[in-house]
């Protein structure tokens, strides 16, 4: 199991470090990084927690998916894989080269 964690739905005024404070309670945080919008600088209202143990994890997901935050219920699940975005060769075509 992973011990890399999303969480969704946060309100624009977490930080990094309240998060990390938030995951804190359930074990070491390797890592804590609310995603922001390039172009703005604003919060996406999503992040990415790292725990030091899958079981820190598991920990975190169950104690704090579905909880309130500034009013808002935060989604709290194992982050998933990215989706591969294809091949480096560039061309996904469907016909064959024959």
């Amino acid at each position: 199991m992973s011990s890399k964690i999303y969480v969704g739905n946060l309100p624009y005024s977490v930080t990094d470090d309240s998060l990390q404070s938030n995951f804190s309670e359930f074990g070491e945080v390797t890592s804590a990084k609310v995603m922001m919008d390039r172009d703005t600088g604003r919060s996406k209202g999503f992040a990415f927690v790292e725990m030091s143990t899958p079981a820190f994890a598991q920990a975190a997901i169950d104690g704090l998916n579905g909880q309130s935050v500034d009013g808002r219920s935060i989604v709290v699940n194992l982050a998933r894989p990215r989706e591969d975005r294809g091949s480096s060769d560039g061309y996904r075509g469907g016909r064959s080269s024959y």
